[in-house]
């Protein structure tokens, strides 16, 4: 994992700046004009997942390393892919892109917070005595917020050049997003059988059941179909690099802890086009 461990921290910053430059002030102002399915689409995201996702560790009886896993990637926010395939599946984009950017800033206290209650639960006890809640966040800080506020000011300076290559830099980011992934099964090639039987089903599992759940939660309780599509997906498609940065920050190079995220990066992927095909041609 020293590859990973030392590209994530800066392959994420890059993707962060590039989702900087995608947003306006408007992408904020935007959840107070309309507060409903925004709220929708964050309930969903940021405490009914992290609760599924525990009641499938308890069902599926998983073990605690590979728990804690599963915990870290439910705790991450949406990426840039979720706003992509928003557009594809004829979605709610700036929904999508308002919950992607809200979210990955609040992340900085969720994710601490989700992940080190987790490991009390659960019992896990090799937490580096060097690594706080506090001190996650601090990191989280440099490598998501500050980014995210310099992609917004660059914007903010040349609109005119930055809005007309959005599309170019949504694209680069889900290229260092597979850059980064290749790195890292690249560097646990051995290994990648062993971690899909591991993780894989719970990954599968949560994956699908999250993106049902949060559809027939925002059909409930959302605008429109075009919402429902936004927060479904948004519900499916974490940031797996994120999720990858924090396990290696608490847990080092012990790969077991991040064996979730690989596994539940490939699977959102496949379910993620499956999903935005039935929307489009079923819903």
């Amino acid at each position: 994992m020293e590859i990973v461990t030392k590209i994530a921290p800066i392959i994420l910053a890059l993707i962060m700046l590039g989702l900087g430059l995608g947003l306006k002030v408007e992408d904020f102002t935007r959840v107070f004009k309309a507060p409903k399915d925004f709220i929708v689409g964050f309930i969903s995201q940021l405490i009914i997942l992290p609760i599924v996702a525990y009641l499938l560790i308890i069902i599926l009886k998983t073990p605690p390393e590979i728990a804690i896993g599963v915990m870290i990637i439910a705790a991450a926010p949406g990426g840039v892919t979720s706003n992509i395939l928003t557009k594809f599946a004829d979605g709610d984009v700036a929904l999508s892109i308002s919950l992607t950017a809200i979210i990955s800033l609040i992340s900085i206290i969720s994710v601490p917070f989700i992940i080190f209650t987790s490991a009390d639960l659960f019992g896990i006890t090799n937490i580096s005595q060097n690594i706080s809640m506090v001190g996650i966040a601090l990191k989280m800080v440099m490598v998501v917020t500050i980014p995210v506020i310099l992609g917004m000011i660059i914007r903010k300076f040349a609109d005119s050049f930055i809005s007309s290559k959005v599309e170019i830099f949504n694209k680069l980011n889900i290229v260092l997003f597979i850059i980064f992934f290749i790195a890292a099964f690249y560097e646990e090639r051995e290994n990648i059988l062993s971690f899909i039987m591991q993780a894989g089903l719970i990954a599968l599992i949560l994956n699908i059941t999250m993106m049902i759940i949060a559809y027939y939660i925002a059909k409930t309780f959302a605008s429109g179909i075009k919402q429902r599509k936004c927060i479904a997906l948004e519900c499916g498609l974490q940031n797996g690099t994120l999720a990858l940065f924090v396990s290696t920050q608490i847990f080092g190079t012990d790969i077991v802890y991040a064996i979730p995220t690989g596994a539940y990066a490939l699977i959102m992927y496949i379910t993620g086009f499956v999903f935005v095909y039935l929307l489009r041609n079923k819903v």
